[in-house]
């Protein structure tokens, strides 16, 4: 029960859904216990006793009793829906709420299949038990309780007899319950891997198609999919082992009452009404347990949805704002790295080793190097999407955990490499970190990143709406339109991480005459493949296995002759001479 004291406070607000559809229940309950005593009464003393012009009012009365259980069953289901749909909603609001505020540490190893089936199949499951599970474990108390006190006030010995053998079925449930909840729970493992499957190959799709690898992966999915129907048949093969049991007890329960109770009649121990109603009673106590099975099928399920809830909501925010953080509409944009050391995870190799630079407001600083040479680490902590194992990193003279989260990043336009569009109009996407821009802003900002032309060239213009990821659009459109939002944006640093690298020569040669407009008075880091793109730098720093091995501008890089940038020049360019030529 630990998991749902920990969710109570999803639930518990809208607790008098659940009080009044728990009385609605009590009402229900206790008309169908009355059913029972007059079946009794209807045997005994009208029909044996010859009283039948009492039957028209027996019913009546029982039509009436039936017309106010349907008004109670109908609210009870109501409001007991309404509960738990209600408290479902705020737990869905407060995952995704936790998923937009986890750090990029957490997305490293999370899987999209995976976090999407906690947000659907589980949210369900755990609701499912607040609407309809929860209410009839009340119901399977509470008729129970009361059927077994009318059995005793009829006859305690057949009570007794009867009832002998329910121990043996509450401890065949106890057993059930010990093992289906860890079937369960692997049940819904197996299930978000399935999905992750899933997700992953839609995303990949045209990957699998050029590679034409459709039934390689269609092999793998099937591997899920038998990893899924494997843990459903052996949860399927612990309900088939148990119910057999839980079954047989009660009909051993009704045999005993059929054989003693039949004794007690011809005996006039008893009238036979009160056998009667103790046939109809023993199964109120005999069918609640049997279906103890269901319900705590439907625990377990809810139990191992909570459990995974839990884990997305138990999730460290290490990256946050300090107490008195400064929130700052617009800063400068000088950024200092004072011998910065980064490692991802305690196990990783150092990303970046002793890095200190200083970037003046205004000065564009290219990064160069290899993959994984820690070029991008810069910009991310920079971004403060982590945080640095050792060193200090300021912006303005402040170390920039001295700002509030929303003010670095406001201040801070990043266009990367694999630009991300949203399944919206262009114009929202363009304006997607300033929803206030005027069309003129948006338009300007689509201009400077030669955007515009093509933007038109669509049937509605800005107004078209882009597909999933942006489908229907190029690399190189895409790339543009990213640009764009981040210029829309009016940044003091600018991040460009080879955010040309998917257009042609002649539109990087556009771009960047634009960006030198652009880039005046902004701090702006260009991290690039191509020396064409950051040769114009104020200074470039040349990074190798996360440590700066040269730095310095195009022109003195190049007197290095044995150095890393004059290497990479003279893969670029073989004819170094006429590329000089046009560089000045």
């Amino acid at each position: 029960m630990n998991t749902f004291k920990r969710l109570k406070e999803f639930y518990w607000p809208y607790k008098m859904y659940f009080i009044i559809s728990i009385l609605t229940l009590l009402a229900v309950t206790g008309i169908t216990l009355v059913y029972p005593i007059i079946l009794q009464q209807t045997i005994d003393n009208i029909v044996l006793a010859g009283n039948y012009h009492l039957v028209p009012y027996v019913a009546v009365g029982f039509i009436i009793l039936m017309a106010i259980k349907g008004v109670a069953t109908y609210y009870h289901q109501y409001l007991g829906d309404l509960f738990g749909i209600r408290s479902v909603y705020e737990l869905r609001n407060a995952l995704y709420r936790k998923l937009q505020f986890l750090p990029f540490r957490y997305y490293d190893n999370a899987r999209t299949g995976d976090l999407m089936s906690r947000l659907t199949a589980d949210v369900e499951g755990f609701r499912f038990f607040l609407s309809f599970g929860c209410a009839q474990l009340i119901n399977l108390l509470m008729l129970v309780g009361l059927s077994m006190g009318i059995m005793f006030f009829y006859s305690p010995s057949l009570a007794l007899l009867t009832l002998g053998a329910m121990p043996f079925l509450v401890l065949t449930v106890y057993r059930f319950d010990k093992k289906v909840h860890p079937a369960f729970k692997d049940i819904r493992k197996s299930f978000a891997q399935m999905t992750t499957k899933v997700q992953e190959n839609i995303s990949g799709m045209n990957t699998v198609k050029s590679l034409s690898k459709e039934n390689f992966e269609i092999g793998r999915f099937e591997d899920k999919n038998s990893d899924y129907r494997d843990k459903f048949i052996y949860t399927s093969g612990i309900w088939a082992r148990f119910f057999p049991i839980m079954e047989l007890i009660g009909h051993i329960c009704v045999v005993v009452l059929l054989g003693y109770g039949g004794y007690l009649v011809i005996t006039e121990a008893i009238q036979p009404g009160v056998l009667v109603a103790f046939f109809s009673l023993i199964w109120y106590i005999v069918g609640p347990l049997m279906n103890l099975g269901f319900i705590i099928n439907m625990f377990s399920q809810s139990k191992a949805s909570g459990e995974r809830l839990l884990q997305v909501l138990d999730e460290k925010e290490d990256i946050f704002d300090q107490p008195e953080a400064l929130h700052v509409e617009r800063l400068e944009g000088y950024v200092e790295f004072k011998d910065v050391t980064h490692q991802y995870d305690s196990e990783d190799e150092m990303a970046l080793k002793n890095i200190t630079f200083d970037a003046p407001p205004g000065k564009t600083i290219g990064l160069i190097g290899a993959t994984g040479s820690g070029k991008t680490s810069i910009t991310q902590l920079i971004s403060r999407f982590y945080e640095p194992s050792r060193g200090e990193i300021l912006i303005d003279g402040q170390p920039i955990k001295n700002y509030t989260l929303k003010s670095i990043r406001h201040n801070i336009g990043v266009v990367l490499q694999e630009s991300f569009l949203f399944s919206s109009s262009i114009k929202d996407n363009i304006s997607y970190g300033s929803p206030n821009a005027s069309m003129d802003q948006i338009i300007d900002a689509a201009k400077r990143a030669q955007a515009h032309d093509f933007i038109m060239d669509l049937p509605n213009g800005y107004d078209t709406v882009l597909g999933e990821r942006g489908m229907g659009l190029s690399g190189g459109q895409k790339q543009r339109i990213a640009i764009a939002r981040a210029i829309c944006i009016d940044p003091c640093i600018l991040i460009l991480d080879d955010a040309t690298s998917a257009v042609d020569m002649e539109t990087e040669a556009k771009i960047q005459a634009a960006f030198e407009e652009v880039m005046k008075g902004r701090t702006t880091f260009i991290i690039a493949h191509r020396i064409s793109s950051l040769m114009h730098a104020d200074e470039i720093i040349v990074l190798d296995n996360g440590e700066i091995v040269e730095r310095g501008t195009h022109h003195e890089l190049l007197q290095i002759t044995d150095g890393h940038y004059r290497k990479i020049y003279d893969i670029q360019f073989k004819d170094r001479k006429t590329f000089l030529q046009e560089a000045q």
